[in-house]
């Protein structure tokens, strides 16, 4: 009895594995354009930026630094400007803003990535589940078309059918895998990318508080010279 009602669904289960890898297909290539338009209209030359950012930074003009990185539309841009907003408190909040700035848009720039690489890994699957259970029905019309040359036809074409499946989940799964690759890629540079001038305004500010110190204790030399 039991056997019987799975073969049943075996017999419509095929064709319903085909039509959800088609609207996994579907979904993919939405994610895929999705991504790859939120990464171009956010690109961005990051030497450029830190060489800019340096030379505003040595004159102080630090509001020239954060109207350029405001006028700019990468994610490295949005961090490094609320990092700059925390420049009169010292190195130390400006590093601490810089890597929780990063953390907190981690579910902006990696959204759809978990769906293209769950796809990547299980699509082939997906395909290779339609195509038992084509075969289960492939083999159960072959219990019945024993001797029956036109049976026989239509069960083979059944398995290619079934095959099918297979196939569709392996093409499903390539774009997702390639794309996966590729904007995971983009997310690992977007975050050097925020290390890297990051490195260099901290640097700067070391800089610049150094040679504060310097001449305060020139001045403090020259004064007790006077007095002497």
């Amino acid at each position: 009895m039991l056997v019987q009602k799975l073969l049943s669904i075996a017999q419509v289960g095929g064709q319903a594995v085909l039509y959800v890898l088609l609207v996994l297909s579907v979904l993919s290539i939405g994610v895929i354009i999705d991504r790859w338009w939120y990464f171009r209209k956010r690109r961005i030359d990051a030497a450029a930026v830190g060489r800019k950012l340096v030379e505003l930074l040595r004159k102080d003009d630090v509001d020239g630094a954060r109207k350029l990185l405001k006028a700019l539309p990468g994610v490295e841009a949005a961090v490094l400007d609320e990092a700059l907003s925390w420049y009169p408190d010292g190195e130390e909040a400006v590093a601490e803003v810089l890597a929780s700035g990063v953390k907190e848009r981690r579910a902006q720039y990696e959204s759809g990535l978990i769906f293209l690489g769950t796809l990547g890994n299980n699509a082939p699957f997906v395909g290779l589940f339609g195509t038992v259970l084509g075969i289960v029905t492939a083999f159960r019309e072959l219990a019945g078309a024993a001797g029956n040359t036109a049976g026989m036809n239509n069960v083979m074409s059944g398995i290619a059918e079934a095959l099918v499946a297979t196939a569709i989940g392996i093409l499903v799964a390539l774009p997702a895998v390639i794309a996966y690759n590729i904007f995971q890629k983009k997310t690992q540079d977007l975050q050097e990318n925020v290390e890297t001038i990051g490195a260099l305004v901290l640097a700067q500010m070391k800089s610049h508080r150094d040679g504060f110190k310097t001449k305060a204790a020139n001045g403090k030399r020259g004064a007790a010279r006077v007095e002497a």
